[in-house]
């Protein structure tokens, strides 16, 4: 049987310190990039902006919202399940404050993503773009 795919988006946001933003959902152990699943008829950049302003309660830059491809990876919280990434850069605006199903929201450097638990997508696709190690 063939693994099931879910298709969603992503951003890679980053500080003026060049630090990683990493959110982690209540009840699970991965930090990953923001983002989600889009709504029926949304494109990437309205889903991202949807998801980031429930999530986060901060607002995109719509003009720095730059694609840098689309990736596949093993579902960090879904067994069995891969997903497929559009991953944007994007700067935001306004206080980061998790939110909705969001636990932990973090700024991370290069010293603490050796400390954390990342998703596969995050750290196989996600950290090259980012160059940091």
């Amino acid at each position: 049987m063939s693994e099931k795919v879910i298709s969603i988006v992503a951003a890679l946001i980053r500080d003026e310190a060049g630090r990683l933003l990493l959110v982690r959902k209540r009840g699970t152990a991965a930090f990953m990039q923001p983002g989600g699943k889009r709504d029926a008829g949304e494109n990437d950049v309205a889903a991202l902006m949807r998801e980031i302003d429930e999530e986060l309660g901060c607002q995109v830059v719509a003009e720095s919202v730059r694609p840098l491809g689309l990736f596949d990876a093993p579902a960090a919280n879904e067994p069995g399940f891969r997903v497929r990434a559009a991953v944007y850069a994007l700067d935001v605006a306004g206080p980061v404050m998790p939110q909705a199903e969001i636990e932990e929201a973090v700024w991370a450097d290069a010293a603490m993503l050796s400390q954390l638990h990342l998703a596969p997508l995050t750290r196989d696709h996600v950290l090259p773009l980012a160059r940091l190690p």
